[in-house]
């Protein structure tokens, strides 16, 4: 059972250098959509692997982007909802890059 744990936290983006301000549920950089793999389950920040994860796809889910995330390190995916604050035209060239 997959247990999320709402973890706050700023950080600087590792791929383009963006300063994010954590919500609790941020996930990924809203300037780049990279994200890091950290998580084993949402927030607990138990993955030793620390994998830059690429956006690599965009799927729609009740109406809502959802960026589908690659590990560049080991090759995991995970799919994570997109944001307000998102970069929607970078959502938009990976929706199309089909």
């Amino acid at each position: 059972m997959k247990k999320f744990i709402r973890t706050i936290e700023d950080f600087v983006c590792d791929n383009c250098g963006h300063q994010v301000k954590g919500s609790g549920y941020t996930n990924h950089c809203p300037q780049c959509l990279f994200s890091k793999h950290v998580d084993n389950n949402p927030g607990d920040r138990q993955n030793s692997c620390h994998g830059l994860m690429a956006p690599v796809s965009i799927e729609q889910d009740h109406g809502q982007y959802v960026i589908l995330h690659h590990c560049q390190k080991c090759g995991a995916e995970k799919k994570n909802k997109s944001q307000e604050s998102d970069n929607f035209d970078l959502i938009v060239k990976i929706a199309q890059q089909v």
